[in-house]
């Protein structure tokens, strides 16, 4: 197949191009500053209709990742970053779709699970998920976040792409030991004795492991009769405390320093993020996936977790072993 992955130099999009070019497939990334790679590589800015163009002509599969990383403070020049970067480049791709002899027979457009209302009582699925932001006394950034994926699944939508079908790939956090992502924070704050639970440790924490991850976009790429909203998330979202103790107990650690909402907001503020990432409960379970067969090789966080733990420890062993 030929797969073109727009904005698809950031950590999930190498994550994918590495398995689908690993798999005999022509992959090409869409980015705007095309680095050399074992893939093609080709210039976009997400704004505008040029040269790019043609490597959708006759392509299998576009998969739209672009969007400014959420992983800053909320500023009013970052808000406009984050939201301008999403709608922008899912609107000149409907645009280059349209103008296509042949276009794409699938459309995978990233989304995010956090769409989802910040809840306890029951998990999100597609059907009966609550679309958050009307939280009573949700912070402002939780409604930007909302405003954000609302906004971002109504420019893909308004696409009129009629040859070519599409799926929303609401996302939970991608545990990955690739560096800069979510794992490898969270591990190296574990082994430092920080990695006990957040705020009051409740908040549910949905993931999904990177082989899910990848394995679970090769299915909908492959499934012909799938579009709309897919929760790409494992079956079973746990609390914060939970979340954490397994993790310790994965990289052999015993103790975990709690950290208080406070103590949070402070961190945050010094790392340059925002406490959202943490502190929103988001409970999603994938019912699409397990109502259509898909089975998940990691459907639990311990076992995940020590995979996870394990992949990491095993470079640094061979480096250790070479030295």
């Amino acid at each position: 197949m030929k797969i073109v992955l727009a904005g698809g130099s950031g950590l999930l999009g190498t994550l994918l191009a590495r398995r689908f070019h690993r798999d005999g497939n022509d992959v090409v990334i869409l980015s705007r500053r095309p680095l050399p790679a074992p893939w093609r590589m080709a210039h976009w800015d997400g704004e505008s209709l040029n040269e790019w163009i043609s490597e959708l002509e006759g392509a299998d599969v576009l998969l739209n990742l672009a969007g400014r990383s959420v992983n800053c403070r909320y500023t009013q020049a970052h808000r406009r970053e984050i939201k301008d970067s999403r709608i922008q480049s899912t609107r000149i791709l409907g645009r280059a779709v349209q103008n296509l002899r042949h276009p794409p027979r699938v459309w995978l457009q990233s989304s995010t699970a956090t769409i989802y209302a910040h809840r306890f009582d029951a998990a999100n699925d597609e059907a009966t998920g609550v679309i958050g932001g009307q939280e009573p006394g949700a912070p402002d950034t939780w409604r930007f976040s909302i405003d954000v994926a609302t906004s971002w699944e109504q420019a893909f939508e308004e696409a009129r792409t009629p040859n070519t079908r599409k799926v929303k790939m609401r996302s939970a956090i991608v545990m990955s030991t690739e560096q800069g992502g979510a794992f490898n924070l969270l591990l190296r704050l574990t082994r430092a004795g920080l990695g006990g639970r957040a705020g009051d440790g409740g908040q549910y924490v949905s993931w999904i492991h990177e082989e899910d991850f990848v394995r679970a976009i090769s299915w909908l790429i492959e499934r012909g009769d799938i579009s709309g909203a897919v929760n790409l998330a494992s079956p079973h979202p746990l609390p914060n405390a939970e979340f954490m103790r397994r993790l310790r107990q994965a990289c052999g650690r015993s103790f975990g320093l709690p950290a208080s909402a406070w103590m949070l907001e402070i961190g945050a503020f010094f790392l340059r993020t925002e406490t959202e990432l943490i502190l929103k409960s988001r409970r999603v379970v994938p019912e699409r996936l397990l109502a259509r067969g898909f089975t998940f090789r990691f459907p639990t966080w311990p076992e995940a977790a020590q995979d996870l733990c394990d992949r990491w420890r095993k470079p640094r062993s061979m480096a250790e072993a070479a030295a």
